[in-house]
């Protein structure tokens, strides 16, 4: 290391002692014969005082090293809001180790338009409130792994080159070398990985998985990409899995963000008749003021229909998805006079107005799944793009089920951020551009050949 500490460990603690320390220039004040530098990394700032000849090449956002004693600062110049406000830095030696050229925009401004400051995005990523959500995010996230990690739950990861399938949204789709005119697609979910890990005697699963969809944005949606806590568990009743979601984000909001407070525990229940007879929502905001930021007012909504209102083609359309369990009451309904009848085992969480995760019992009986098929109207070989399914249901599944809250909207209303390209480190736009890499863009004619692609020019 070519330092010493890192910025936030600089305290009186040290005074009288020699150390290095690196990091970027916040600020400078330029007087007669001294240079006053406010130092930063993501552990904090410090001052540092430097000979005049010593800073001659130092400019905003450089990164530096600076090697001097630590002195107590005089007490009419303490600086109670910093962690080194009690000590300074006068610098024997500073040496830039990279300087920064006039930057495209202020860092400290926060009211830069989001395109200038996704297009600079290392740069959006260096302001104390980037620093901030992203180690939030980390912390959070720890949390959680620490968390299921102690309730025996196992980590396992799923492929991101999987098969294209008919579940809702628009796939990602990504073409084979190997096998021309076949095609991966990106997962929207791990949702049939983790039902096969169910039948792989694995009782209890998650990851934090990267999911990916083609569709609009929207402020609590990311176009592209998104993570979850994708979790599974087997032998298990619809209670189980909202009782440890539950404990877990109020252990969570407890330890990780202490300034919250929830309204109501346990989390209200409510039915999805009595939240839309209500709230004219299945996903409520039911916080008693709605100017308080610290207000955490979480709920469930259970009892879904299985079934959309409107058909689809002359079809129902599923309400969560096509593997949620019918309530077991109700199977009675699954005919296509009475399938809009049906409840099912779903359940979402809802947070200050936003649905921040849903899940369900998942369908273990080969039947069963065999009707919802026939009801939304899938032909042989939609079905087929499932018969691995139906297959390993042939052989022994437990009943199981699970939940997948969304890292990202999750934290965005927590933090009460305006949008969730605020947690992530690099978004894409509303239009869903990657404006630091410049992505999508063209690619060469020898990777279009070796794809099997020929790319056909608009007239």
């Amino acid at each position: 290391m070519i330092s010493t500490h890192n910025i936030g460990q600089i305290n009186e603690t040290l005074i009288g002692k020699k150390i290095a320390i690196a990091g970027w220039v916040d600020s400078i004040r330029d007087f007669k014969d001294k240079v006053f530098i406010v130092l930063r990394d993501r552990h904090g700032r410090v001052q540092v005082i430097a000979p005049k000849n010593e800073a001659k090449d130092v400019t905003l956002e450089s990164c530096i090293l600076i090697k001097g004693e630590v002195k107590a600062r005089p007490a009419n110049q303490i600086k109670d809001n910093m962690s080194s406000g009690k000590v300074e830095i006068p610098a024997d030696k500073v040496e830039v180790l990279s300087k920064a050229e006039v930057l495209p925009y202020d860092v400290k401004d926060e009211n830069v338009s989001e395109e200038l400051r996704l297009k600079y995005r290392y740069l959006d990523l260096r302001s104390d409130r980037m620093q901030n959500n992203l180690q939030m995010r980390h912390r959070a996230i720890k949390f959680i792994r620490d968390y299921l990690d102690n309730e025996k739950f196992l980590e396992i990861t799923t492929p991101i080159l999987t098969k294209s399938s008919p579940e809702g949204a628009r796939d990602f789709i990504v073409p084979s070398r190997i096998h021309p005119g076949k095609f991966y697609a990106l997962p929207q979910s791990p949702q049939q990985y983790k039902q096969l890990l169910m039948v792989s005697g694995f009782d209890k699963y998650f990851q934090i998985a990267p999911c990916f969809r083609d569709e609009d944005a929207r402020a609590d949606r990311s176009p592209g990409e998104f993570y979850q806590l994708d979790l599974e568990m087997s032998f298990i009743e619809q209670e189980d899995i909202l009782q440890l979601i539950e404990k877990m984000f109020i252990k969570m909001i407890k330890e990780v963000f202490p300034d919250k407070k929830i309204t109501s525990l346990p989390f209200p229940k409510l039915t999805y008749d009595e939240a839309m007879k209500k709230y004219g929502s299945d996903k409520p905001d039911i916080r008693k003021n709605k100017d308080d930021p610290n207000e955490m007012a979480f709920c469930w909504v259970v009892d879904f229909p299985l079934f959309e209102e409107k058909k689809e083609n002359g079809h129902y359309a599923p309400m969560h998805h096509m593997f949620t369990m019918p309530k077991q009451s109700d199977w009675k309904y699954l005919n296509k006079k009475d399938a809009h009848k049906a409840k099912a085992y779903q359940h979402d969480l809802v947070l200050n107005g936003f649905e921040v995760g849903g899940g369900s019992i998942r369908i273990h009986v080969p039947e069963i799944q065999e009707k919802i098929f026939d009801l939304i109207g899938f032909d042989e070989k939609q079905k087929k793009y499932f018969s691995h399914m139906l297959e390993a249901f042939k052989y022994g599944v437990p009943p199981h089920g699970g939940i997948a809250p969304g890292i990202d909207r999750l934290l965005m209303v927590i933090m009460g951020e305006p949008n969730l390209r605020e947690l992530v480190a690099f978004p894409k736009n509303k239009e869903a551009r990657d404006l630091t890499f410049n992505a999508p863009d063209e690619i060469s004619s020898q990777q279009l050949k070796e794809a099997n692609i020929d790319i056909r020019k608009k007239k």
